[in-house]
């Protein structure tokens, strides 16, 4: 398998967008970041901001995860270029859908820089490791139906929208999601 560190990123040169976004694995030294992610404004989707032992919790999965066989999965911090700045986080695991083994997704990028195609970017970066891990077919998405941005993000990175479902996220909160589903066997342009 190719190693996906090593894959080139992704680009965009129009508008107000990102010159483009770079996937360093989660580490140690991101619980600062996590916890700027936490913010009220960031989490509204996904059941408010956690507490701090739910942070704890949170980032030694995201340092395990980027620790294990790169198949597995990853957890990244997104850096946008070409500033040099820590503007979010991303990843890919291994879930389930309806019975069937797939990569799942999730983003979040700082308030600030928001709005410059950096989840687009790092979305279309990420779906590029999970092609190359090769361990599943399909890289799947479940945002918030009210999150206008994330499901714009889903569209925007080639996601095919399969409808609607009732999800529990986090545990024990019920969620209505869009379920987004990208083919990581499909060649060709976006």
């Amino acid at each position: 398998m190719t190693d996906p560190r090593a894959l080139p990123e992704p680009s965009a040169t129009t508008g107000t967008a990102a010159a483009s976004v770079r996937l360093e694995d989660w580490s140690e030294g991101d619980s600062g970041l996590l916890r700027a992610l936490n913010a009220p404004e960031l989490m509204g989707h996904l059941g408010g901001p956690e507490s701090e032992e739910q942070l704890v919790r949170r980032h030694r999965r995201y340092v395990d995860l980027s620790a294990a066989p790169t198949d597995a999965g990853r957890m990244f911090r997104v850096v946008l270029l070409p500033e040099e700045r820590v503007a979010g986080s991303i990843g890919f695991w291994t879930s389930e859908w309806r019975g069937e083994p797939v990569y799942e997704t999730g983003w979040a990028v700082l308030p600030g820089l928001q709005g410059r195609g950096v989840a687009t970017l790092a979305t279309r970066s990420v779906a590029e490791r999970a092609r190359a891990a090769g361990l599943h077919r399909h890289l799947f998405a479940f945002p918030s139906v009210a999150n206008a941005a994330s499901n714009a993000v889903c569209r925007k990175a080639g996601f095919e929208l399969l409808g609607e479902e009732d999800l529990e996220y986090p545990p024990g909160r019920p969620m209505r999601c869009n379920a987004w589903r990208l083919d990581l066997g499909a060649t060709g342009g976006r």
